[in-house]
């Protein structure tokens, strides 16, 4: 394991086989390691426990999850919290878990996964907490859980849980990709999780549109020569001009911090009325914590990838682009 988490995973599996009825919140804006995670441990409970469990979560899923997922959805966040005795929030827990659980019940137990370290909830007191940034993922954490039980892993946990490890590791190029992330996902391998298959269905599965968009935000980048970021935006004209989603934004930063000479990318998109969102990547031998210009910000992540949501809307003048 990548830490000493054996009265944690105790816990978990208490609270679990105790359990009637089990709600996983995925965070907003679900990526894969928060699907991920979430699908595992609700295919775990039902499958294997016999209990009543649904996923949960503020946004509807992206598209490109659906081939993926088959049958599988989430639920409306407006659900009937009392009816649950356990709730489980999975990643990123910051990013809209309090707006989904906004009490908690004498009765019920809330268990957090996370692999950041901004854990910042103002309402609920959560019962048992997991927040290790020295994993890779959520869903890596889940398969500590399952290899301390030596619980069975179907083929289809294993493919929810190397669909995780692929998003957050970058595919195995981020720096977060050790030896023990490796030995992860060849295990889930040996049990029956198809590599090929999930980079084909949700990370090479790109549509024209996207394509378009992602161009965009290429032709508008700007490298700044004394920070040595490289910037882009998207507004809100760009997604209903080509008539694609917010996930749609997803791997632009990404792939701006792959340009030569620059110290990190930062990519700001228009996300409703009256909201903007900064995506920040970095690269370990950049040397630079991109986490912390989120904190300024109000947002969280990792050193090499976070993120942020300011109140505003990007306006041009005569100077640029800027929020205001």
């Amino acid at each position: 394991m990548t830490g000493n988490y054996s009265r944690e995973f105790l816990y978990i599996k208490k609270f679990l086989e105790e359990a009637k009825e089990v709600l996983i919140v995925a965070h907003s804006a679900p990526d894969s390691d928060t699907i991920g995670s979430s699908f595992a441990l609700k295919e775990y409970a039902v499958s294997r426990l016999g209990k009543k469990a649904v996923v949960a979560c503020l946004d509807p899923l992206p598209r490109y999850f659906s081939d993926f997922l088959g049958n599988e959805s989430i639920q409306d966040p407006n659900i009937v919290l009392h009816r649950f005795d356990l709730i489980i929030g999975c990643d990123a827990v910051e990013r809209g878990f309090e707006k989904i659980v906004t009490e908690k019940k004498e009765n019920q137990k809330v268990i957090l996964l996370d692999h950041h370290t901004t854990l910042r909830l103002k309402k609920i007191k959560p019962d048992l907490v997991i927040s290790d940034e020295r994993y890779s993922s959520v869903c890596e954490i889940v398969f500590d859980f399952f290899d301390f039980h030596r619980l069975e892993i179907s083929r289809r946990i294993a493919e929810y849980l190397l669909l995780g490890i692929l998003g957050d590791t970058g595919i195995f190029q981020h720096a977060n990709t050790t030896p023990k992330v490796m030995e992860t996902a060849a295990n889930l391998m040996r049990r029956g999780a198809s590599l090929s298959k999930i980079i084909r269905l949700v990370f090479k599965n790109k549509r024209l549109e996207t394509l378009k968009l992602w161009g965009r935000a290429m032709e508008r980048a700007e490298i700044n020569p004394r920070t040595g970021a490289i910037i882009s935006y998207i507004t809100r004209k760009d997604l209903e001009d080509l008539q694609v989603g917010a996930e749609d934004v997803s791997g632009v930063a990404e792939i701006l911090n792959t340009v030569s000479g620059t110290k990190f990318s930062l990519v700001l998109s228009e996300r409703g009325e009256n909201r903007v969102k900064g995506s920040l990547r970095s690269e370990e031998y950049k040397n630079i914590d991109v986490s912390q210009i989120a904190r300024l910000l109000r947002g969280g992540g990792h050193r090499l990838s976070s993120g942020f949501e300011i109140r505003g809307k990007l306006v041009k003048d005569e100077s640029g682009w800027k929020v205001e």
